[in-house]
């Protein structure tokens, strides 16, 4: 992200959104070769791959916000059950970023494993919304078909379109690449911002086959969007036997190493940050939902504003859209004047910012089992230090993922960080299945299953400052040679 407004930004985006490409189909575009004389030019590809994602994350996340619910509510499932599920899930759709990048890498290249698996991704959300009775009662059939198509349409395109921007750039115009990335991510949390706020009171008013459904109508607009800006995408072709070739080198083999080390750490990071959708959903159902309880002085149209605990998930995209530009236009630059702020120093702060959010759970719970009622509003301080730790964290691997890898392994680089929320959900899938398995014992029972996420979130960010100390970046962009 620049150190300009983000008014320009936007000028920049909407000059360069308007180009033609004179590229065969299939090609892209940069939009003019070199420096224009208003500086480096934006992409073609861009604004078309930014709404394909903004309207997948809608997708994604509207049907995510309300999982919990409809397992526990309609499926009859145990908190503990469901979040187990749920967390089966998502390591699936982290999962298969590995499968979508060997495609990609090795076969079909970026743009047809995105296409193809966004079609998939279709019909895993068409589904999910189809009226209970066709599958004779038994919602368990469709859940996981369901499940499984999202997580695999979800997954195998997500190392491909994180890796598909960054192809658009060469030394040229790398300069506007970190201010992209920064796009990219709003245009995330944009997409689940509405969808998190929409599709729960969907669910609430219309029931699940209405708020599943749209989320599907949004996955084929998401698809069409990506078909429609196919005559603009610069599109590498698969390496082959050139990406094993360059895995094998010492040079190859060194990097991969080198950034797997880093992303060891994020593990517990999506551990925590994943509980969101889960844990924190069903702690909120303990919680006062009314949000000004007790100010009586207010009109009784404030008291009666209420807020349900699966839209709480709207905070962290709202945030992200705050907190993205303040972190990149304000906070960045003016650390930066004094102190060389490098991408992993960003990750080791973030680090120390997530075990903090998972320590306002602990408090919750504690003043819960006291019999005290706390008023939900108290999950937005956890949900800010959440986002700040993911502003640090998540945006800036992005960009770490991307800049790090050899030419040939982008996708396959991009496949290693999404396998790290895999890992996430899977720990987090574990620590619920032996809480079931051993529930007589009150294995992790209440206020110790969030104790120990905490403790766990602290010792990984201490272990980390080692790392940070020694990792020397190393930057490779698409035109560039692995040495």
């Amino acid at each position: 992200m620049s150190d300009v407004s983000q008014n320009s930004t936007v000028s920049e985006v909407s000059i360069h959104m308007t180009g033609k490409s004179s590229c065969p189909e299939g090609e892209g575009s940069f939009g003019g070769k070199g420096d224009s004389p208003q500086g480096p030019r934006l992409p073609a590809a861009v604004p078309y791959i930014v709404g394909n994602e903004a309207a997948e994350r809608f997708s994604y996340y509207g049907m995510k916000a309300i999982l919990m619910v409809y397992m526990t509510k309609v499926l009859g499932m145990a908190d503990a059950e469901a979040s187990g599920w749920g967390h089966l899930f998502q390591a699936g759709v982290y999962l298969f970023p590995i499968f979508g990048a060997l495609l990609a890498d090795l076969y079909w290249g970026k743009y047809k494993t995105i296409f193809y698996l966004s079609i998939l991704y279709c019909f895993g959300h068409v589904v999910l919304a189809l009226p209970g009775g066709i599958w004779g009662g038994n919602l368990k059939i469709p859940l996981c078909i369901g499940l499984f198509l999202i997580a695999l349409g979800a997954g195998g395109i997500k190392s491909c379109v994180s890796a598909i921007v960054g192809d658009q750039f060469t030394a040229q115009n790398k300069s506007l690449l970190e201010k992209v990335y920064g796009w990219f991510y709003l245009s995330i949390n944009v997409g689940s911002l509405c969808s998190m706020l929409l599709i729960p009171f969907l669910y609430e008013s219309y029931g699940p086959e209405v708020a599943f459904g749209v989320p599907a109508i949004f996955m084929a607009l998401a698809t069409f969007i990506f078909w429609k800006g196919r005559s603009k995408y610069i599109i590498l072709p698969p390496s082959g036997a050139n990406f094993l070739r360059e895995l094998k080198t010492p040079a190859g083999y060194r990097a991969v190493l080198k950034i797997s080390l880093v992303f060891v750490f994020l593990v517990v990071v999506w551990a925590i940050y994943d509980q969101t959708g889960y844990r924190w959903v069903a702690q909120g159902e303990k919680m006062n939902p009314y949000l000004f309880s007790g100010m009586h002085w207010l009109p009784p149209s404030i008291l009666e504003l209420k807020i349900l605990p699966a839209q709480m998930q709207a905070i962290n995209p709202f945030l992200i859209l705050v907190l993205v530009p303040l972190f990149s236009y304000v906070i960045y630059p003016f650390i930066n004047r004094y102190y060389r702020f490098t991408i992993v120093k960003k990750i080791a702060c973030g680090l120390w910012l997530i075990a903090l959010s998972a320590l306002l759970p602990v408090w919750f719970e504690m003043k819960i089992q006291q019999g005290v009622e706390i008023n939900i509003a108290w999950q937005f301080l956890a949900y800010f230090l959440l986002t700040a730790a993911e502003v640090m964290v998540s945006v800036t691997s992005l960009e770490f993922a991307y800049t790090q890898a050899p030419p040939s392994m982008k996708s396959l680089i991009m496949g290693v960080y999404l396998l790290t929320f895999a890992l996430g959900n899977l720990l987090v899938a574990a620590v619920n299945g032996l809480c079931e398995v051993y529930q007589e014992a009150n294995f992790l029972a209440g206020i110790s299953y969030y104790w120990f996420f905490f403790i766990l979130g602290v010792l990984n960010a201490l272990l980390f400052l080692f790392v940070a100390a020694k990792y020397q970046e190393k930057t490779y962009l698409q035109d560039d040679k692995l040495e």
